[in-house]
């Protein structure tokens, strides 16, 4: 099924589509933009989000032009894609960044040192297939890949396995032959607004959250952000529905999908009692507590992940700091969330059920 825009929409639900008016296409919103939507705490929004893949300039910037050199028909195209790379919209090809972010969104209540809990409530591919790109020398090989040309542009189809929706890729340019792997819809760009009136690049993640591309944030996870601004202006993009730790060649099986997200603010008090003191992202899954760390040195990431999960444990579960870092070292796994985003990330997978 083909969820373009509006079709499909549960009745009764608060509804953002991804037109040209509701985006910001490679920046990130700041105090300075008037939100596309306002809501309540405890609020549930039905959200579409544009897979910039596609859509790009070095792509030819005409989707249905770019989709059907892969077979897919016109009118299983996104026609707010399509619009949205057929307009004007204010965007510097090379200077801006090349996510597609639906938002801002208000949450009355929220104030500076609040926290904003974006719930994860129910991912919706919007098409059967997606696209894994390496272009301009990017990546964790930049010197080495694309072998030729400044981009190359796999596309993946989606298909079956045991009874199991999979990405589908050939293992090489024309080939019968594929490989099939698990598909985990997620968005790699969850956030707030920064303070101020200059907009943040699309591509490095910061305390505001943005393009975090943290893979666990699936259906059942929650993303706590500290608010930066009055009202939170909250917004997500950078659809996927496959990625590995790494992202190692500049994207993943970048796709479009509809979100269901769930927006509650957590008042500084509680906050406090439950996370110890927030200065960047915290996911929350049914199994694990994920903090983060976020750097230009992906060393030093890694250390402010180890500071962010010690400060965790100590006000989480009373643990004394050494001994916190103790079985961080001895129970925790430390992941790279991705090396491809200018500032690199790293979270860690602290598992809950270990302090029940």
């Amino acid at each position: 099924m083909i969820l373009q825009p509006g079709t499909a929409v549960p009745d009764g639900s608060t509804y953002l589509a991804s037109t040209p008016d509701h985006v910001r296409w490679g920046r990130l919103p700041c105090a300075a933009d008037a939100p596309v939507l306002s809501v309540e705490s405890g609020s549930e929004v039905v959200i579409d989000t544009i897979s910039h893949e596609g859509i790009l300039e070095d792509q030819g910037r005409d989707p249905r032009a770019f989709f059907a050199a892969h077979g897919v028909e016109g009118s299983d195209v996104l026609e707010d894609a399509v619009a949205l790379a057929a307009s004007d919209h204010p965007r510097t090809w090379g200077v801006d960044g090349p996510h597609v972010v639906t938002g801002p969104i208000e949450v009355s209540g929220a104030e500076v040192g609040d926290l904003l809990a974006m719930h994860v409530l129910e991912t919706l591919p919007r098409v059967p297939y997606g696209v894994v790109s390496n272009r301009h020398g990017k990546g964790a090989l930049p010197g080495e890949y694309p072998l030729d040309g400044d981009v190359f542009s796999a596309f993946c189809s989606v298909g079956e396995r045991d009874g199991r929706a999979v990405g589908v890729l050939p293992v090489a340019p024309g080939s019968e032959r594929t490989v099939a792997f698990d598909l985990h819809p997620f968005l790699g760009t969850m956030g707030v607004a920064v303070a101020g009136a200059e907009r943040p690049h699309s591509v490095p993640p910061g305390p505001f959250g943005g393009n975090i591309d943290i893979n666990l944030l699936t259906v059942g996870s929650t993303l706590y952000l500290p608010v930066q601004v009055t009202g939170a202006l909250a917004y997500v993009g950078d659809p996927h529905f496959a990625q590995g730790d790494g992202e190692v060649a500049l994207t993943a099986m970048e796709a479009s999908l509809r979100v269901r997200i769930g927006l509650e603010v957590i008042a500084r008090e509680d906050a406090v009692t439950a996370f110890g003191e927030l200065v960047g992202p915290l996911a929350e899954t049914t199994d694990y507590l994920v903090p983060t760390g976020l750097d230009l040195d992906l060393d030093v990431a890694v250390q402010h992940c180890v500071r962010a999960a010690i400060a965790l444990l100590q006000a989480r579960f009373g643990m004394d700091p050494r001994h916190a870092y103790a079985y961080l070292s001895a129970a925790t796994d430390f992941r790279i969330s991705q090396v491809v985003d200018v500032v690199k990330g790293v979270h860690a997978t602290i598992r809950k059920s270990d302090f029940a």
